[in-house]
């Protein structure tokens, strides 16, 4: 079994849920008492909300470049990064170490193609939702990207730091959520990709008829076959 190097903290309320996601695959593959060999390098989501908002993602870039080679040092064999958004600073990160990285978009596209989705609504952060760097991995595959207009981006991205990554799940912020995957889908979405790791803890299947795709889910899992792969 390959060792995965994970980065959390970003924030720790997504990353206790990667942690489970993994060891739940690989009991469900292995059987018995088998659990994924993992290391966690936790960041403080403190420092990486303000290199965001100042636009200094160079500087964030660097905070998880040491993580990765820290983790690297250790033993890990591949790095998984517990958060869509800065997934913005995979090239920079992976220039300073040789393992490689799952990249969440790009296990988020093949789960879409595997269930034939053309186009599909994205939530996330406004900086997932707005810049290239995540979107392009989908569009690079054929998949077209629907995003909410700028005031729903702005209450997403709301939502998410202030709710979400505070520990508060609130009822009003589910229905709005939810309307605005339900505008998404009359546009065309095929499906909806909750492209924050921490949106998961808001929006589940049951809540709408959209396909929903998780990338928390998605993430883990892909990074939970890929330590067990032969």
């Amino acid at each position: 079994m390959k060792t995965i190097g994970l980065i959390g903290g970003m924030s720790w309320e997504s990353t206790v849920t990667y942690y489970k996601i993994i060891n739940e695959v690989v009991k469900e593959q292995l059987g018995g008492l088998h659990s994924a060999k993992i290391l966690l390098y936790s960041v403080d989501f403190q420092e990486i909300e303000e290199c965001q908002v100042n636009g200094d993602w160079e500087k964030s870039g660097e905070i998880l470049a040491e993580a990765a080679l820290s983790l690297e040092k250790a033993g890990a064999d591949f790095i998984v990064i517990c958060t869509n958004t800065m997934h913005k600073v995979v090239p920079q990160i992976q220039s300073k170490i040789k393992i490689p990285i799952i990249h969440i978009a790009e296990a988020t596209a093949e789960k879409l193609l595997e269930n034939k989705i053309e186009k599909v609504a994205l939530l996330g952060t406004k900086y997932t939702m707005k810049q290239d760097f995540y979107k392009e991995k989908l569009m690079n595959v054929g998949i077209e990207v629907l995003i909410p207009d700028d005031e729903d981006i702005e209450f997403v991205n709301h939502v998410i730091y202030d709710e979400l990554c505070m520990g508060k799940i609130e009822e009003k912020s589910k229905q709005e959520y939810l309307r605005i995957i339900h505008k998404l889908a009359e546009q065309g979405a095929q499906g909806v990709i909750l492209g924050c790791t921490e949106i998961g803890l808001l929006i589940q299947q049951e809540d709408t008829k959209l396909p929903v795709f998780d990338t928390t889910h998605i993430h883990g899992e892909k990074a939970a076959m890929d330590a067990i792969k032969k």
